[in-house]
């Protein structure tokens, strides 16, 4: 063995043991210190560091700013309420935490009360953050506390309480935290520029939180200074300029915007864009110069950089044209944003919302309404505007359904009153240009048709010139523009079966799609061909050889080949196309008078329905008095002309007086006994006594089961609030109290008539449910079911309040007695005139005569009253029906 086997021999020896030593965490000397420091900083913290840094480099590309709000100073990862089907957790996070959490069990060197290893800090630290952005609150707050008190002079510290201080941020602590960082900032030690640049941007964000905007904006602008980070600084300077814009200091606002622009390439792209786009909201729209504004907005639409922030920048021309009252160009600009749209969702719903306010201002509710539900799909239920805008669609929705319900009214009555020769003219003029309007579809489909097939994958989205309704919302349906309502199909207005079209699933996106079925022109397309090649066929099985009815046979092999040839007159019979011909039309018309009065009467309860919506709710006085007055020249039913006319008395009463007089006059002298004339006259009237108050006092009657007494004051109260919007509600309770005493017939008559006077009422819905499902199954309950239990029942006059209570007592006496659970006593109302005093739970009819016969002759009870012994099965019957004389025939 040579000498330098031997020397490596022993210097491997000898490193093996230094390493071996070194290794452990319980001796303090120099190279045990090394080794751990230099094994935590170089391979356990700085893999955890790689994924720490690429969990947040995640977060900052996957997190949306919303722009038009104050940003906030830092971006979080979704929480798990947030995640959308698919998503999953960053792993960066949980790799950075096993990192940390894998340097301080190994490398931790806590002797005599000390830490020796410098980079168990640093552990501690990364250890919190990775908690922090996985949203373990707690977890985190425990790892930055724990520096805070066991490291206090580690050069982390003022990182440490910076973290904390986001933690209690988070779960709200606000107040704490800004006490916490003043008393840091206070203190006697100097904090250098990056710390000092993290400590006010959490502060501002805690005064934000709180709306101190004025504190927050001196904590912003010590962030701006001190960071020596490109992103943060244009990230706080747009935040600044924000803030100023909040606080109405547009010079501010302005000045700083312009900073972050003349930052150029040092901000991201997206600052520099918003900031323009926030400079124009500041644009003078009265005396501003149009001309720099739309050379400002061109230029950014020209920079190919801005590609993708193309659907702001029209958004912001749009707002210019509908700020100018523009509504043409300014719903064309805003369809441009949309075909553009970006991740920007906020965005979109304010794109489809100002649409929406357009066609409300031009009082076309049926468009305002499709664009106001497009502007819900791309809002979350947490955002400020959601149950304002969610109210307002609801309000929509119902002007949509009563004006839908009155043009259809309309139109059907004004065409059956036409002379035939009129109606023929009339749906002639129709039919031409219904030809017209299907030769064009059919044109542009088949060339839809042919450019797909050409290529498959481009959308349906026409380039160059946009048009103002080419990007249809969802919920409108279709591939034409929204109808604004200024056209009418003949043929909707002479149906009553009237359906909207359901056949192709809603595009929520704003842009359409490529699969094949979810193409109408494609679709359309395909069937032209299936019916050009086969005809029509019915569906089923073997549908190739099995001809429809109306078609002669097709051989497979040669479909194009007939077997059986046509006779001229069944060609030109066969090729007529229904829609085509005033008959197919005219024939769907009303013909009986009686039709066309109750379509007149629905359309006036759509209209006082609609009156009182523009009223109460809208505010829209005009439209709420041509709502009451095309009632009065419409043959309304009596019940509406009162409520009518006070009404308008209301409504007049502040925009013309002398309107109003007369419609007060109307009242007193027409209706000289209501509740309005003696409000008017002030007399015999009491405030505290509304339409609310009374049914609420008649409600709770019914509900102790006081149905005489409530039926003792519902037809009175019916007369006195004819036409109140309360009625309604008063005809169901009177529904409730003849089905109790006047039984099963009376019940279903009530409710009908409720139907039929209420046809678009808010309960009207669901009493057609139960006419239609629970009156057949109540009606078809007879006697003779098999019985299961007997009941004793005494039938007695009402009022006999003592004959009842010796009764009633000696039978719960014979109940308690007995000791059967079972046995129990009820004191049920029959009609208005009867009660029945019922010993309910006897086993069988044998038993039951028994009974009677015990409390017949037994000295405790010796009752006088002859009980009916009847079924529980059958007594139900009874109850439901009042047949108790059908019941005693035919026992007998």
């Amino acid at each position: 063995m040579t000498l330098k086997t031997i020397q490596l021999k022993y210097i491997l020896s000898f490193g093996i043991i230094t390493i071996l030593l070194a290794c452990s965490t319980k001796k303090d000397n120099f190279v045990n210190r090394k080794w751990h420091s230099v094994n935590t900083e170089y391979n356990t913290l700085y893999n955890g560091d790689v994924a720490l840094q690429k969990g947040i480099e995640d977060v900052k590309a996957t997190y949306s700013d919303n722009f038009w709000e104050v940003l906030p100073l830092e971006r979080m990862q979704i929480t798990e309420e947030e995640q959308k089907p698919g998503d999953t957790k960053n792993p960066n996070f949980e790799r950075a935490e096993t990192k940390a959490t894998k340097a301080i069990q190994k490398h931790s060197m806590n002797i005599g009360g000390f830490e020796k290893n410098n980079q168990i800090d640093e552990s501690y630290l990364m250890l919190g953050k990775s908690r922090y952005y996985e949203h373990r609150y707690l977890p985190a707050m425990e790892a930055f506390n724990y520096i805070l008190y066991k490291y206090p002079n580690s050069n982390n510290v003022y990182q440490a309480q910076v973290w904390r201080e986001k933690v209690n941020l988070k779960l709200e602590n606000e107040q704490l935290a800004i006490k916490n960082l003043n008393r840091t900032l206070n203190g006697q030690k100097k904090i250098k520029s990056q710390d000092l640049a993290d400590i006010n941007a959490v502060l501002a964000q805690a005064y934000i939180t709180t709306n101190k905007l004025d504190s927050a904006i001196a904590a912003v602008k010590i962030s701006k200074k001190e960071t020596k980070l490109k992103e943060e600084k244009a990230r706080y300077t747009f935040i600044l300029a924000q803030l100023y814009e909040k606080l109405d200091y547009k010079d501010s606002a302005f000045v700083a915007y312009q900073e972050v622009i003349d930052m150029k390439r040092k901000s991201p792209r997206n600052y520099t864009i918003y900031a323009h786009l926030k400079q124009t909201t500041q644009f003078d729209f009265e005396t501003g110069d149009t001309i720099a504004f739309h050379k400002k907005i061109d230029k950014l639409l020209e920079n190919i950089e801005n590609k993708k922030f193309r659907d702001a920048i029209h958004h912001q021309r749009a707002v210019f044209y509908d700020k100018k009252g523009n509504n043409k160009l300014a719903i064309l600009n805003y369809n441009k944003s949309l075909r553009n749209m970006s991740t920007d969702r906020y965005l979109a719903a304010s794109n489809y919302k100002n649409i929406s306010n357009i066609y409300y201002r031009e009082k076309n509710f049926h468009s305002s309404k499709i664009y106001l539900d497009s502007t819900l799909v791309h809002l979350t239920d947490k955002n400020s505007e959601f149950k304002p805008l969610k109210k307002k669609l609801e309000i929509l929705a119902d002007v949509v359904k009563y004006q839908d319900i009155i043009s259809q009214a309309d139109s059907v009555i004004k065409v059956s009153k036409m002379s035939p020769t009129d109606k023929i003219k009339y749906y002639q003029d129709y039919i031409d240009k219904l030809k017209i309007s299907d030769s064009i579809t059919a044109k542009k489909l088949a060339e839809s048709g042919n450019a797909l097939n050409q290529n498959p994958k481009s959308d349906m989205m026409p380039s160059g010139k946009s048009d103002e309704n080419m990007l249809l919302p969802p919920g409108a349906g279709g591939l034409s523009p929204v109808n604004t309502g200024s056209a009418k199909n003949p043929l909707a207005e002479a149906s009553f079966d009237k359906k909207q079209s359901t056949d192709f699933p809603i595009n929520t996106g704003g842009l359409q799609s490529s699969f094949y079925f979810y193409n109408p022109a494609t679709v359309a397309q395909g069937k032209l061909n299936f019916k050009k090649k086969w005809g029509d066929r019915k569906l089923g099985d073997n549908w190739k050889t099995v001809a429809t009815s109306n078609q002669n046979q097709i051989d497979t092999t040669n479909p194009d080949e007939v077997i059986e040839e046509i006779t001229p007159d069944e060609k030109t019979k066969s090729s007529v196309v229904p829609k085509y011909t005033t008959a197919f039309y005219i024939d769907k018309l009303p013909k009986e008078e009686k039709v066309l009065d109750s379509l007149n009467t629905e359309a006036n309860h759509a209209r006082f329905q609609l009156g009182s919506i523009f009223k109460e709710k809208l505010k829209e006085n005009k439209l709420a008095i041509t709502s009451f007055e095309d009632i009065l020249v419409n043959k309304p039913e009596s019940k509406l002309i009162l409520p009518t006319y006070y009404n308008l008395y209301q409504l007049y009463d502040s925009e013309n007086p002398e309107k109003a007089m007369a419609y007060k006059q109307k009242i007193l002298s027409e209706y000289p006994d209501s509740r309005y004339a003696s409000a008017f006259n002030n007399t015999a009237i009491n405030a505290d006594i509304t339409a609310d108050s009374e049914f609420n006092n008649l409600y709770a009657k019914v509900e102790k089961g006081l149905y005489r007494e409530a039926n003792a004051e519902i037809d009175a109260l019916l007369k006195k609030y004819d036409g109140d919007e309360l009625n309604a509600k008063f005809d169901v309770l009177k529904a409730k109290i003849s089905a109790r005493l006047f039984g099963l017939s009376a019940y279903k008559t009530a409710l009908q008539k409720i139907v039929k006077n209420y046809p678009k009422g808010v309960e009207t819905k669901k009493i057609e449910s139960i006419l239609a499902t629970d009156i057949p199954v109540l009606e078809k309950l007879d006697f003779g079911a098999t019985p299961r239990t007997f009941n004793l029942v005494f039938v007695s006059n009402y009022p006999n309040e003592t004959s009842h209570k010796n009764l009633i007592e000696r039978l719960n006496k014979y109940a308690k007695e007995s000791g059967d659970t079972k046995i129990k006593v009820s004191n049920d109302i029959y009609n208005v005139d009867k009660n029945m005093i019922v010993l309910h739970g006897i086993l069988n009819k044998i038993t039951a005569e028994s009974v009677y016969n015990y409390l017949k002759e037994h000295k405790d009870y010796r009752l006088k009253d002859t009980p009916i012994i009847i079924s529980n099965e059958d007594y139900k019957v009874v109850q439901v029906k009042k047949n108790l004389e059908e019941y005693l025939a035919k026992i007998k």
